[in-house]
Formats: C-alpha cells, sequence, structure tokens
C-alpha cells in the first residue's frame, strides 16, 4: 500500500512540475478533496517537504517548483486540496520566498 502511495506521489509530481514551455504549473484550490488531484500539506520546514514551491503572479514563469494560481478550474493543470493533516496529504509542500529554491524531490 505504501509502494502504491509512493508511486502515485511521485507520478502526481512529475505531472505538476512539468510545465508548458510558456506557462508555469497552473494550479486550482478547491474546497473538497474529492476534486483534487492531490491532498496538500502546508510544512513551515523546508526539510520535511516533497516540494519547495515559489508562488508567482505570473503566468509566464517556467521554472520547476513555480506555481501559479488560477481563479478557474478550467485554466489549472492540477487541483490541489489543503489538507490540515500531514497524514491525509500526498503532497508536502514548503512555501518559499525564492525563486531560486524552488524544486521539487522524488
Amino acid at each position: 500500500m505504501r509502494l502504491l502511495k509512493t508511486l502515485i506521489q511521485i507520478s502526481l509530481l512529475g505531472w505538476m512540475s512539468l510545465s508548458l514551455p510558456t506557462k508555469a504549473a497552473q494550479i486550482y484550490i478547491t474546497d473538497y478533496a474529492s476534486d483534487a488531484d492531490a491532498k496538500v500539506y502546508v510544512t513551515q520546514y523546508q526539510s520535511d517537504a516533497n516540494c519547495i514551491v515559489y508562488e508567482t503572479a505570473y503566468k509566464s514563469d517556467n521554472d520547476p517548483g513555480v506555481w501559479y494560481f488560477t481563479k478557474y478550474k478550467s485554466d489549472a493543470r492540477a487541483t490541489i486540496y489543503y489538507t490540515k493533516y500531514k497524514s491525509d496529504a500526498s503532497l508536502i509542500v514548503y512555501f518559499t520566498k525564492y525563486k531560486s529554491d524552488a524544486r521539487c524531490r522524488y
């Protein structure tokens, strides 16, 4: 079961970190876990994270780990749900202030 969860997580991380040549990974936040591609737990510690994410205001940023939050689900490459519990998460994220720190570890 743990192996399956790890494989799903790796696939999801790869899918979310891939971006088209001119666009950042566009992310939509949903209020329902059943609508989400990934359940995300936000950690306060960079060492705990699978992904170190930089939030951008521009769709044109295309570096790994750079997320652009869209208002519309139809524009998103991935839909996420924020969970309060680390044990429920399929992805553990740390938000960084510096774009150069953004990356995803597999």
